[in-house]
């Protein structure tokens, strides 16, 4: 199952507002001490990916990771676009670097 929320679909329509359309990538980042997070960049889908519709966006992501994360949900918070997937890919939190949060 793949989700973009009306917040995330409203954010979307004001950046490609005066822009051509564009696949939308979703990939594994770096994500610091917390482990790695699945972020969005444009780009086109290759023969390695996995086409998911969100009329009219289109989102690629490589089918191998697609089988890791499962359901995808994109949506958006004061910090910008997140991709949250029903199978979480990071590590052991903030703590777990030695630092924590409130550093």
């Amino acid at each position: 199952m793949f989700t973009v929320t009306d917040e995330a679909r409203k954010a979307l329509d004001a950046h490609f507002e005066d822009r051509d359309l564009a696949s939308i990538r979703i990939y594994l980042a770096p994500g610091g001490c917390s482990g790695p997070i699945l972020a969005l960049a444009m780009d086109n889908p290759t023969d390695e990916d996995s086409v998911l519709a969100a009329d009219p966006y289109s989102f690629c992501i490589n089918k191998d990771l697609l089988d890791k994360t499962g359901a995808l949900t994109v949506d958006i918070n004061c910090q910008g676009f997140v991709v949250e997937s029903k199978n979480p890919l990071g590590g052991g939190g903030c703590g777990s670097c030695g630092g924590g949060c409130g550093n």
